[in-house]
């Protein structure tokens, strides 16, 4: 039905938790910003992308981060510019970006 599908770790851990969290580090900011950058695009909807939340996705480590669909590739980011990376680059071309590729 799409023809890509990202996924954005939301995951809230419990503050005393003992591991860290990707919604503490801007998952959610992240997903926002990207959704509006695939609309902005005229990249959403079918057969083109679609920017989803997900719940933990065990990487918590690695992150923040996201998942792109059907290539499934891991990314980390840092803030805006390493999204609109990934939203120019792979969402839009369907070039891997390698150096935010986890």
């Amino acid at each position: 039905y799409y023809r890509r599908h990202i996924f954005f770790c939301t995951n809230q851990r419990a503050p005393d938790a003992d591991r860290p969290c990707c919604n503490d580090r801007g998952g959610s900011t992240a997903r926002a910003h990207a959704k509006a950058r695939v609309k902005a695009e005229g990249l959403a909807g079918p057969g083109g992308v679609r920017v989803n939340k997900a719940g933990c996705m065990d990487r918590c480590e690695e992150g923040p981060v996201c998942v792109v669909y059907p290539e499934a590739v891991w990314y980390t980011y840092v803030d805006e510019e390493d999204i609109d990376e990934i939203v120019d680059r792979h969402l839009k071309n369907g070039e891997i970006v390698d150096r935010l590729k986890i």
